[in-house]
């Protein structure tokens, strides 16, 4: 059976997008997914530092088109989005790290991830707040202040590191990040080509 796997962290839009499309292309292919969170940030700081020269011009007509293109992809897709609200950009490092405590559970990561999006994207929640990701881990049935306070082991903030500095060396320079065996995909637009891909891998 193929397999993806997604590198992503809850703070990007364009991944908020792609990890609710991405459904479809594994139903279509019948390819399993192996959940990967990781710090955008970390990302950025290493290989694409150009990110934070964009934030620093929001009116340059890249932005406001890319802009105006995530609202279309996300009615396109039935998404809800309030975006962005005096949280953005939010730092994401408690929420991924949550994520990384579930990360050996993969169906609870998915719909953790899946109930922290919505808070953010359509509820407009701080997901850097404790108290928020306690409360959509007790949406899924989760400890929440249990699930919070796991954060601050260690090992949790080494899985993180470790997830992300492993994106940056296979290649990654954004979220969501995509693999097909080797292959790198970038994006909810090139979610097709994962499709393709997905299709012919072994």
């Amino acid at each position: 059976m193929a397999q993806l796997e997604f590198f992503y962290d809850l703070s990007s839009p364009w991944t908020y997008l792609a990890f609710n499309n991405v459904r479809r292309v594994l139903s279509a292919t019948g390819a399993s997914v192996k959940w990967r969170p990781f710090l955008v940030g970390g990302v950025f700081n290493a290989v694409n530092p150009g990110v934070y020269e964009a934030r620093a011009h929001p009116m340059d007509p890249k932005v406001v088109h890319n802009f105006t293109w995530l609202h279309e992809w996300a009615r396109l897709a039935e998404l809800p989005l309030n975006f962005p609200t005096e949280h953005h950009p939010v730092k994401s490092v408690l929420a991924m790290r949550v994520c990384c405590a579930l990360e050996d559970d993969q169906p609870t990561l998915h719909r953790f991830s899946h109930t922290a999006f919505h808070a953010y994207f359509a509820d407009g929640e701080n997901i850097d707040a404790p108290e928020v990701l306690a409360k959509v881990a007790e949406q899924c049935g989760l400890d929440g202040q249990a699930l919070v306070a796991q954060t601050a082991e260690q090992h949790i903030k080494d899985q993180l590191r470790a997830n992300t500095e492993e994106a940056i060396k296979r290649g990654a320079y954004g979220s969501p990040t995509m693999f097909v065996g080797e292959s790198l995909y970038f994006g909810n637009d090139q979610l097709p080509l994962v499709e393709q891909a997905l299709k012919v891998a072994p």
